[in-house]
């Protein structure tokens, strides 16, 4: 099984920006769907945003659409989320995660925490 590192969280003022990232290892994703979830206290985890490492179109949860873009860099093994006009709702721990055509997400990283003050 690979391995998904995230990194750019950290503590934004609302209506900030920040970039999250997300470096796949260990095994060659190039037919995964990727994807981005979330999680606030007290909340289930929620999805992001998806795109398939192959290319094709991405998908976004209502609330974050317009605001957030899912990229990806083949050549670096790397997804990426761009978060814009960060909102207070949007606080919570980031996590990638990866999936086969057709299977659920089974490959998950440690989480990255994001912070969004007033």
């Amino acid at each position: 099984q690979g391995q998904l590192v995230e990194s750019g969280g950290g503590l934004v003022q609302a209506g900030g920006s920040l970039r999250l990232s997300c470096a796949a290892s260990g095994r060659t994703f190039e037919t995964y769907t990727m994807g981005w979830f979330r999680q606030a206290p007290g909340k289930q985890r929620e999805f992001v945003a998806a795109i398939p490492w192959s290319g094709g179109s991405t998908s976004y949860a209502d609330s974050v659409k317009g605001r957030f873009t899912i990229s990806r860099d083949n050549a670096k093994n790397t997804v990426y989320l761009q978060m814009n006009s960060l909102k207070l709702d949007d606080t919570a721990v980031y996590y990638c995660a990866a999936r086969r055509p057709s299977r659920a997400y089974d490959n998950w990283g440690q989480g990255t925490q994001v912070t969004v003050s007033s």
